[in-house]
C-alpha cells in the first residue's frame, strides 16, 4: 500500500494519481505537525490577549459577525456552526469523490493558517486510512463561502454525528466510534469555520473529472483514427507542417499522436477517391487539441487551488496577523468547471459526428453498418443514443458561473455556484464516456468491412482486444447489452496500450 505523507511540498496531477488508482494512505510529517500545532497555539494565545473580535473565532457568522461570543462558549459555537450548516440534500456524492474530498481538506488544514488542533487533523487522516467516509449530499452549496454544507456533512462525523460509508454500508457515525474505541471531537475556537469553508467540494469533483478527462482524451484521439481509417480518411490533414504554422500545443499534440496511432495501416497508405475529408474528421486536431490545451488550463486552476488555504479567517503566526478575507470564493474554480464541461462536450459531439459518417453508407460501408440492411436496422439507433446525450450534454453545459444569487442578508452578495457547475461537470464526462464507447462500437464494426485491408498494428489490437468483449455485428441483436459492453471496455482498459508502438 502507498503512504503519502503530508507536507507543504507541492500537489500535481502525477501525484494525485498515485494517491487515488490504488489503495493509500496518509501520515502527517513531523514539520506538518509542528505547523499545526505552532499555528493553534498562537490562536488561543491571541485570543487570550485580546478584546477586538475576530471573526468566525469570537463572533457569529455571515451576517452575524457583529455579534461577540463569550470565551465559555466559543467550543460550543463551533458544534452548532457543523450541525447547523449540514444542510445537503439530494443525490449523495460519490464515494471515490468523498475520499478526494477528505484528503483536499487534510491537505489544506496542514499548511499551519487554519488554527485546527493536531488531534482534528489527526481524526480527519483515521477516517481517510480507515476508509470511513462521510455521507455527502451533491446540493446545497453556493461556491462562495466555501462549500458550506457539503463540508458541514464532511465534518459532522469529527462530532460522532451524521453518517459514513464503512465496510460498504452506509452506517451512523456513533456505531463505528464505538467500534473504534473513539470519542468525538472537541471542537476549539475557530474549527468549524475552518473545516467548512473551502473549496474542497468543487476540488474534489474538479480533481477527479480531469483524471479521467487527462485518459479521455487520449481515448478520442485513438477512437478517432480508428473511425478515420475506417472511413477510408486521408492522413495529409495530420501532417505537422500544417500544424506548426498555427502554433497550438494540442494540435499540434493531436495530429503527431494521430499520425504514430496509424503507423503501419495499409488503409491510410492506399490511393484515396476523395479529396476531403468531412470537417469530424479532417479537422480532429484542431476539435481535440482545443480540448486538450483547456484540460491542460484547468488542471492547472485546480492544482493551484489543491496546494492552497482556502478557509477563513488566514492565520499568519509570524507576521501576528488574522485576516478575514474570501479565499473561500469559488469563482476561479467555477470558470474552470464550466470551461471544462464545454470542452468535454466538445470531445462527444464531434464523436457523435463521425458515429452518423459511418453508419451513412458512404464510402463503400454499408448503410447502418450492416451487411443486409432493411432486414436489418444495423447501427442506426446506437447513433440516435449518441444524439440524445451530446444533446443533454449541451444543455448541461449552459455556465452555472453566470449566476449569483444573494445570502446571509446581503453579506454574502456574490456567490459562484461552482458546487452546482462541479456536478455538472461531472455528468458531461461521464456522457463523453458513453459517447467514445459508441464511437468505438461502431468504428470496429465499420473497420471489418475493409477486410482483408487492414489497420495498424496498435488499432488491430485495439479491434481484436475489443472483440474479444463485443462481438461482429452479423444481424439484428439486443444492442444496449453490446452498448454496455463497449462503455465497460472503454472505462476498464487501459488506453496506454494502444498508445505503444506495436
Amino acid at each position: 500500500m502507498y503512504t503519502h505523507q503530508i507536507t507543504s511540498d507541492p500537489i500535481d496531477f502525477t501525484i494525485l494519481h498515485k494517491i487515488f488508482s490504488a489503495p493509500s494512505r496518509l501520515e502527517l510529517s513531523g514539520e506538518t505537525r509542528q505547523k499545526v500545532q505552532a499555528c493553534r497555539e498562537y490562536l488561543d494565545q491571541k485570543i487570550a490577549g485580546q478584546s477586538e473580535p475576530v471573526y468566525g473565532v469570537t463572533t457569529g457568522f455571515g451576517s452575524l459577525c457583529n455579534h461577540s461570543i463569550s470565551d465559555t462558549d466559543l467550543g460550543q459555537l463551533q458544534k452548532n456552526l457543523v450541525m447547523s450548516h449540514a444542510c445537503g440534500i439530494g443525490e449523495k456524492v460519490p464515494r471515490e469523490i468523498v475520499r478526494i474530498m477528505l484528503f483536499l481538506k487534510i491537505q489544506s488544514l496542514s499548511y499551519g493558517k487554519s488554527g485546527v488542533q493536531v488531534q482534528t487533523l489527526e481524526r480527519l487522516i483515521e477516517f481517510y486510512n480507515h476508509d470511513i467516509l462521510p455521507v455527502v449530499y451533491t446540493q446545497g452549496s453556493l461556491g462562495a463561502s466555501g462549500d458550506l454544507a457539503p463540508l458541514a456533512h464532511l465534518s459532522l462525523p469529527l462530532l460522532g454525528l451524521g453518517e459514513v460509508f464503512f465496510e460498504n454500508q452506509e452506517t451512523p457515525t456513533e456505531q463505528v466510534y464505538k467500534q473504534f474505541g473513539w470519542e468525538p471531537i472537541d471542537l476549539a475556537s475557530k474549527e468549524g469555520l475552518a473545516l467548512l469553508n473551502g473549496t474542497q467540494f468543487m476540488g474534489a469533483y474538479g480533481a477527479y473529472i480531469l483524471m479521467r478527462a487527462l485518459e479521455l482524451e487520449k481515448w478520442a484521439d485513438v477512437i478517432g483514427a480508428l473511425s478515420l481509417d475506417a472511413f477510408d480518411g486521408r492522413i495529409e490533414p495530420f501532417f505537422d507542417p500544417v500544424h506548426q504554422v498555427r502554433h497550438h500545443k494540442g494540435q499540434i499534440e493531436t495530429a503527431a499522436r494521430i499520425r504514430k496511432i496509424l503507423q503501419g495501416s495499409a488503409l491510410i497508405e492506399r490511393p484515396k477517391n476523395h479529396v476531403q475529408d468531412p470537417y469530424s474528421f479532417r479537422c480532429i486536431p484542431q476539435v481535440h487539441g482545443a480540448t486538450k490545451d483547456t484540460i491542460k488550463y484547468v488542471a492547472g486552476v485546480f492544482e493551484n487551488e489543491i496546494n492552497a488555504v482556502t478557509d477563513n479567517p488566514t492565520i499568519f503566526p509570524q507576521e501576528d496577523l488574522i485576516i478575514s478575507a474570501g479565499n473561500f470564493h469559488g469563482q476561479p474554480l467555477a470558470l474552470a468547471l464550466d470551461f471544462l464541461a464545454i470542452a468535454m462536450a466538445e470531445l462527444g459531439n464531434i464523436s457523435e459526428r463521425r458515429v452518423y459518417r459511418l453508419i451513412s453508407g458512404a464510402r463503400k460501408l454499408p448503410s447502418f453498418l450492416v451487411a443486409n440492411p432493411g432486414l436489418n436496422s444495423g447501427f442506426m439507433i446506437p447513433q440516435y443514443t449518441a444524439a440524445s446525450i451530446v444533446s443533454q450534454n449541451k444543455q448541461y453545459c449552459t455556465p452555472a458561473s453566470i449566476d449569483s444569487i444573494e445570502s446571509s442578508q446581503g453579506q454574502e452578495d456574490h456567490v459562484s455556484m461552482g458546487a452546482n457547475g462541479a456536478v455538472k461537470a461531472l455528468k458531461v464526462m461521464e456522457n463523453l464516456e458513453k459517447l467514445l464507447a459508441i464511437e468505438l462500437f461502431n468504428a470496429a464494426q465499420a473497420l471489418g468491412f475493409r477486410r482483408p485491408a487492414s489497420s495498424s498494428p496498435a488499432l488491430e489490437q485495439l479491434v481484436k482486444d475489443f472483440g474479444n468483449q463485443v462481438e461482429f455485428v452479423e444481424n439484428d441483436k439486443i444492442m444496449y447489452k453490446e452498448m454496455e459492453k463497449a462503455y465497460n471496455f472503454l472505462k476498464n482498459q487501459s488506453v496506454d496500450e494502444y498508445l505503444q508502438t506495436h
